[in-house]
């Protein structure tokens, strides 16, 4: 049996709750053949929980993209990059690659940290890699930073960062509402540069949802390369992290994860959607 190969460009989380840790999970729950390229490690100081950020050399991340690509990944996605010099070479790596779909998770903060790791990440990420993107999933925060407005609170101020992400380059785009619009539904909005769809599930506790952002795009990612359409992947995949979300655990007196096996071995989470 011949796996579609998903690759991740990403940080390392040492604790496996993010980063590549949770993309490779996803991606072997999805039967993909995952590989990856760490540009990043991220510890954790055991009595803070602080984060502390470690880039890879960049004639290692050289290296490690060389490999990867001479084993025609389908599918690529990014997570936490931490250089300018680095997103460039995940977006020479996607159009050296032959890979059909890149997605573009775009990391801006550790979870629980509030600081954008680097603001001219931001204007890289705008260059070099929307304008490539099959995808891009930010959260509210992030999708305020990508279009240089403040965090997007109501439905139609979402609508409007989305807008503005298509029109910096990515063909969809996918912004995880979340909690965080206002309501009794977890919602995302998607659009295709033609139409908007809303998708919805019942809001759940959100206390052990550390690693969704970096699954839910892992999914997107491994659905994508399966040959689902983008519309197809994004309610696939938010159905996937919603119920790992629903079934995490805690890991420690820190933090609580995601069980990326929940929709296979646990339940299967139905998601709402309509055309807005």
């Amino acid at each position: 049996m011949q796996l579609q190969k998903t690759l991740t460009i990403a940080g390392t989380d040492v604790s496996g709750g993010a980063g590549i840790a949770a993309d490779l999970k996803t991606f072997q729950e999805h039967e993909t053949y995952g590989m990856s390229v760490i540009v990043t490690t991220v510890t954790m100081d055991p009595k803070t929980w602080s984060h502390r950020v470690f880039p890879t050399a960049l004639e290692v991340v050289d290296s490690q993209i060389e490999t990867a690509l001479s084993i025609s990944p389908d599918a690529i996605k990014t997570g936490m990059l931490p250089s300018e010099e680095v997103i460039e070479r995940a977006k020479t790596a996607f159009l050296n690659s032959g890979a059909k779909f890149f997605v573009i998770d775009p990391v801006m903060v550790c979870k629980g940290d509030d600081e954008v790791l680097n603001p001219g990440l931001v204007d890289a990420m705008i260059e070099h890699l929307l304008p490539h993107a099959t995808i891009v999933t930010p959260n509210l925060v992030e999708a305020g930073h990508l279009t240089r407005r403040k965090t997007p609170k109501t439905l139609d101020e979402v609508k409007e960062c989305a807008v503005e992400i298509v029109r910096q380059g990515a063909q969809h785009v996918i912004i995880k509402g979340g909690t965080g619009i206002e309501g009794d539904k977890a919602i995302d909005v998607y659009y295709d540069g033609d139409e908007f769809h809303l998708l919805t599930t019942e809001k759940i506790d959100a206390s052990y949802n550390h690693g969704a952002g970096c699954t839910f795009a892992a999914a997107i990612t491994a659905k994508l390369a399966k040959g689902e359409t983008p519309l197809e992947a994004v309610r696939s995949a938010k159905a996937f992290v919603t119920s790992a979300i629903k079934n995490g655990w805690r890991l420690n007196e820190h933090v609580g994860v995601v069980r990326h096996g929940a929709a296979n071995t646990v339940e299967e989470i139905k998601v709402k959607e309509e055309q807005i």
